[in-house]
């Protein structure tokens, strides 16, 4: 399906100007959508080499963007504004501990930073195997049942060195595959953030300080290596696979979401998705209702609702971003690959 899809011309918005003057705040889908109608396949209408793709960090504000009509396919020139001063004068050099901030270093990004921010920087879902085998907050140094930023406490089944960083959570709300007929398979359990702590001291009880509390922490709690920020940079794709998914989740309960929300699909890296895979996502088909009864068994077609970016994947499940939605979208709702 994806090689269909990337077989199709590069149509352009009726509307797509001759030069842009990118802007803070703008993102690089943002502004192909300015100027294609699927604003996912950038990567082509700017014609980067695997390099360019691998590392996008080249567009700034003040920058020119011009379409060149001149070959047999549309695209996309890059004026620079060479007085712009958060420009690198040479190649950008990242570190594992880097913040998302200095990954953008000023540049403008593939999707926006901060739809996603949150998601990135805390765990979302253990599965259940997972859960199983996480390290249990076992007591503090007193009678206290709670815990806060300073204390320490003492942990069980942990693993590493003195000095590494965890997470500490509780187990939420189990999220149940749609497409299991029975409603009974468990892709994983969404996580309560409740705090992050340091390992001083590693043994069969394990001592740890809690360095923040977001909420309070107590015995039966678990913990969660803490994992570096990924690379939010990402280049959309269409999926290798053909991907037939369902929406299982939407972030907060709601029962309905918009543009800039986040959904969790219950199809995973076992599945063939990858960070930075696009889907559409479309509105189930449903029964055809008339008063006079002569649509009985007639089904409305899938409506297309919007596209899926995918910035975080799990075995079994991904979180993708919503963009461009046109209409809202529910639990049940379809995401596949773009055709």
């Amino acid at each position: 399906m994806a090689g269909s899809a990337q077989a199709d011309t590069l149509a352009l918005q009726n509307s797509a100007p001759e030069r842009y003057v990118v802007v803070k705040g703008d993102t690089l889908w943002g502004i192909s959508g300015k100027f294609l109608k699927q604003p996912w396949r950038w990567p082509e209408i700017w014609q980067l080499n695997k390099d360019e793709i691998k590392n996008p960090h080249w567009i700034y504000p003040g920058d020119v963007v011009v379409l060149d009509l001149s070959g047999k396919e549309p695209r996309l020139k890059l004026l620079k504004n060479d007085k712009n001063t958060n420009r690198p004068s040479g190649p950008l050099k990242l570190g594992p501990q880097v913040r998302i901030e200095e990954y953008t270093n000023g540049a403008v990004s593939s999707i926006p930073v901060d739809a996603i921010r949150p998601f990135l920087q805390r765990p979302l879902l253990i599965e259940p195997e997972e859960l199983r085998k996480a390290p249990r907050v076992a007591a503090g140094p007193d009678n206290r049942v709670v815990y806060s930023a300073g204390d320490k406490i003492y942990a069980t089944k942990l693993a590493g060195k003195a000095g590494d960083s965890w997470q500490v959570f509780r187990p939420g709300k189990p999220l149940i595959d749609p497409a299991d007929p029975e409603h009974k398979r468990v892709l994983g359990y969404e996580v309560i953030y409740l705090g992050d702590v340091t390992v001083d001291v590693v043994g069969d009880v394990s001592t740890l300080r809690v360095v923040t509390a977001k909420e309070e922490i107590a015995p039966g709690d678990r913990l969660l290596r803490a994992n570096d920020i990924p690379f939010v940079n990402y280049v959309p794709h269409t999926p290798d696979n053909n991907i037939q998914a369902l929406v299982v989740s939407a972030y907060g309960g709601i029962a309905e979401v918009g543009p800039y929300s986040t959904v969790v699909i219950n199809k995973g890296s076992l599945d063939g998705l990858d960070i930075g895979s696009v889907l559409f996502t479309f509105k189930a088909a449903r029964p055809l209702k008339r008063a006079d009864n002569e649509a009985e068994g007639l089904m409305i077609p899938p409506e297309k609702s919007g596209n899926l970016f995918i910035y975080r994947v799990f075995p079994n499940v991904s979180y993708g971003l919503l963009l461009d939605s046109t209409m809202p979208v529910n639990v049940g709702d379809l995401a596949s690959s773009p055709q």
